[in-house]
């Protein structure tokens, strides 16, 4: 096992429950590229990396595929076993997967990639992936040309210290990637549907540097979310907010 980032390790172990009401599901249509892009069939074997508490898991269930949960949060992984019991869930990091050589037909790393983007990891992903094998990565994307999703990203970015960040794009440098062919994205709009309190405050507080803060900073975060929500005139008043998203699914074929 690799040594977790310090955010990731004290923020998802202590707010997983927050993780899993909070983070937003995926677009339907990501059913349809898991078949037809990452090869997702009965028959197939495919491996959810950084899997935290199931959010992604379940919707590789109905490719019919056998799935493997890898995930080295044990509360996160509780929180997995406990929902999809029939889930093979495993301690695991992207760096150590206790898997064989050539052994699974595809690795999906959904909102997790950016934490393990290294030589190392990419080596172990090439490991366990069969010619021809599939890596497929997924993130939920905040639109933040929505005035009240740019301010929360204000509220976020003072706090984020040296926490790994898709946004910031340093997971890009591992492409190209020996043994792998490019990169190829298929982006899917999606919105996160909900009360205020589960869709934004929630979402903020499961996000790691955030939940790895000492309790009065938290209290002053949520202090904040709960401003934006009482004085925008978008959310004001408003028992369900649609929070918008563009889910981005990049494909790469292992070589």
């Amino acid at each position: 096992m690799t040594t977790i980032h310090h955010a990731a390790a004290s923020g998802f172990s202590s707010q997983a429950d927050t993780y899993a009401r909070g983070r937003p599901d995926y677009p339907a249509a990501l059913g349809t590229w898991l078949r037809d892009t990452l090869g997702l069939a009965p028959g197939k074997t495919v491996v959810d990396l950084g899997a935290g508490t199931g959010k992604f898991t379940g919707l590789l269930l109905p490719t019919g595929a056998s799935v493997i949960a890898v995930e080295p949060v044990d509360a996160m992984r509780a929180q997995l076993s406990a929902k999809l019991p029939d889930v093979r869930a495993v301690q695991g990091s992207a760096e150590s997967m206790p898997l064989p050589d050539a052994s699974v037909d595809a690795v999906v790393c959904a909102q997790a990639f950016h934490w393990f983007a290294n030589t190392a990891a990419m080596h172990e992903i090439a490991r366990v992936l069969k010619p021809g094998g599939r890596l497929g990565l997924i993130w939920n994307v905040r639109d933040e040309s929505v005035g009240w999703v740019s301010r929360l990203t204000e509220i976020m970015t003072p706090h984020e210290g040296d926490a790994p960040r898709f946004y910031k794009g340093d997971w890009k440098k591992v492409f190209p990637a020996d043994g792998f062919g490019p990169l190829a994205l298929t982006s899917f709009p999606y919105t996160h549907d909900g009360a205020p309190e589960q869709v934004i405050v929630d979402r903020v507080m499961s996000v790691s540097f955030i939940a790895s803060l000492p309790q009065a900073g938290q209290d002053a975060v949520r202090a904040q979310l709960h401003e934006v929500i009482a004085t925008d005139p978008a959310l004001h008043g408003h028992d369900h907010v649609s929070f918008p998203y563009s889910t981005e699914a990049y494909c790469c074929v292992r070589q």
